[in-house]
């Protein structure tokens, strides 16, 4: 397999996670980032832990989710935890965050 074809399959495998993320956005009420993945989630629960040592860290548990990773083959997974050191991200998402634009000029 070629360089070219490798980036050819990658592009297709993005369209694909794409298409399937705009699919199923709207069936969810919460987007979580970690430094390592993307979900969409209705249920999250984020617990800022501390170390013995005084490090803090993120406890992140989440239920019914879809993640953003075109490797996996089922992203729809029952129970996350992730446990991190590094920023985590939530955002409850509107209703109205999820409408497309209307493409612009002449429609026929």
């Amino acid at each position: 397999m070629s360089s070219e074809d490798l980036e050819k399959y990658e592009a297709e495998m993005e369209l694909q996670l794409y298409r399937e993320y705009r699919d199923v956005v709207g069936l969810f009420s919460y987007v979580v980032e970690t430094e390592r993945r993307f979900y969409l989630t209705n249920h999250v629960d984020m617990k800022p832990c501390t170390t013995d040592s005084g490090e803090m860290y993120f406890e992140v548990t989440m239920a019914d989710a879809w993640v953003w990773d075109m490797y996996r083959p089922a992203r729809f997974v029952k129970n996350v935890r992730v446990v991190t050191f590094k920023d985590v991200n939530v955002e409850e998402v509107t209703k109205s965050d999820l409408e497309v634009p209307a493409p612009e000029g002449p429609q026929d």
